[in-house]
């Protein structure tokens, strides 16, 4: 079975200090019928990655999905598929393997997306570090009257909204991959429905052009005529 090894993203490489977690990524192909096709995705360590997968398109809607850590041990592994969501947390610092298998399939390709998400622990700490640094600043700047509204509500506030959009991001994109599945099955079913409809409609015109033979046959004088 031929299988192809493709890199997704490079690995990260840094100095001594906790290297940052990779951009996000989403990546949609067509994987043929009978084929094996694995991705490799560079992480740091203690880090957060999760991975989504949906089947857009191709008969049935179902891959073979795996996941592998850096030191080869089998975190996920499911069969015949159409979606699913899975989360490494804490990550090891290597490359991971995604592999999405259609060997069982000899003669339907399919178009599969799927997503990676990185989430460091050490943005929470910088966060937190710039969080203290705020406070520090705020005390020196601050009046001895407390300001209604406080800097640190309006930083809490403005982390609360990136994160939901963020997250109204990932969703959005998770519902165009819906989107694009509903709207190849939708084409192939119809293709389907006009396919037998005129198959149909061909019986239906055979069939009436055979009774009206038939009746006519019935009714005809095939005696001989003696003059």
């Amino acid at each position: 079975m031929a299988a192809r090894w493709l890199w997704l993203l490079a690995l990260w490489a840094g100095p001594a200090a906790p290297a940052p977690p990779p951009p996000d990524a989403e990546v949609t192909f067509v994987l043929p019928a009978g084929r094996r096709e694995c991705f490799y995705q560079g992480a740091p360590g203690n880090a957060s990655l999760e991975a989504e997968y949906q089947v857009i398109g191709g008969a049935g809607l179902d891959v073979d999905f795996s996941l592998e850590s850096p030191s080869g041990l089998l975190l996920v592994s499911e069969r015949r598929r159409s979606d699913g969501a899975h989360t490494v947390e804490p990550t090891e610092a290597g490359d991971y393997k995604l592999c999405f298998d259609n060997s069982f399939s000899t003669i339907s390709e399919k178009l599969v997306f799927f997503e990676l998400l990185f989430d460091s622990a050490q943005d929470e700490e910088e966060e937190e570090e710039e969080g203290e640094e705020g406070d520090t600043w705020v005390e020196a700047a601050e009046p001895e009257d407390a300001l209604d509204v406080k800097i640190e509500d309006i930083k809490e506030s403005i982390e609360a909204m990136r994160s939901r959009l963020e997250r109204s991001i990932q969703m959005q994109t998770l519902l165009r991959a819906f989107e694009a599945r509903d709207r190849n099955l939708q084409e192939s079913n119809l293709g389907r429905v006009n396919f037998w409809s005129a198959v149909n409609l061909a019986v239906l015109v055979v069939v009436a052009f055979l009774q009206v033979y038939t009746l006519k046959s019935l009714f005809e004088d095939k005696r001989a005529v003696r003059t």
